[in-house]
């Protein structure tokens, strides 16, 4: 196993409102993960599930405590200093696809690449490669309104991986889908996982994705814990 820590959260805590109105989202969590790490949040809605996935994916700021992504402290940087991080090192596969309905398929995957500066020629190759990976390579010029809810989330789970990231998080991946294409669309996730070593941390109460995932962090009112025999890395 490799145990280079590739995210680290360090008494991490996040607070929503303001007054006798203001919750508490996430409660001094700690928390590492390993590259190459397959781990799924489990717990109630509303538990902070989203809130952690938010946290580690550079897209929102925790109130307190510090949070390490591939060695970069991110914990006094703004959020727009964090988008070259989360433009490189992170992709995101969220639970309603949150595709772009008037982009086809291949300019849905294509959007994030053109803020890397790459050249055309090589957006087009890094595209047609996702899409074969996700089995997609018929569909990618058709508009998110022309695919099934399944096809739709395989063109999320591609735009997620174009920009080879360190880490990917899905959010309720499967939540939307029948069990019979949510089972395929986790067969994706674990394979690429697999074959690119990313870190995947995965957010559901999905009994297809409980079922085939062994390394379990449980969040109960903000707070967490680790039930797995086959990651060390998980806690500090």
């Amino acid at each position: 196993m490799n145990n280079t820590v590739i995210a680290r959260l360090v008494d991490v805590s996040k607070y929503y409102g303001n007054g006798a109105a203001r919750v508490k989202a996430l409660d001094r969590v700690n928390l590492s993960l390993c590259r190459g790490d397959i781990v799924v949040l489990v717990g109630l809605s509303g538990s902070g599930k989203s809130t952690l996935l938010h946290l580690l994916g550079c897209i929102d700021k925790q109130d307190e405590g510090n949070i390490i992504i591939d060695g970069i402290d991110t914990s006094s940087m703004s959020l727009e200093k964090l988008t070259p991080l989360r433009l490189h090192k992170i992709g995101f596969v969220f639970q309603s696809f949150n595709l772009i309905p008037v982009l086809t398929a291949y300019e849905n995957i294509e959007l994030p690449l053109l803020f890397k500066g790459l050249e055309k020629k090589a957006i087009s190759e890094r595209i047609d490669e996702v899409l074969e990976e996700v089995g997609l390579q018929d569909r990618k010029n058709h508009y998110p309104r022309e695919m099934s809810g399944g096809q739709q989330q395989r063109v999320a789970i591609a735009r997620a991986l174009a920009g080879k990231p360190s880490i990917v998080l899905a959010d309720e991946p499967t939540a939307n889908l029948d069990s019979k294409t949510g089972d395929g669309i986790l067969d994706i996730l674990l394979n690429l996982n697999q074959q690119k070593k990313s870190t995947l941390v995965i957010s559901s109460h999905d009994s297809v994705v409980l079922d085939r995932i062994k390394n379990v962090v449980h969040i109960h009112d903000g707070k967490v814990s680790v039930d797995t025999e086959h990651s060390p890395c998980q806690t500090l």
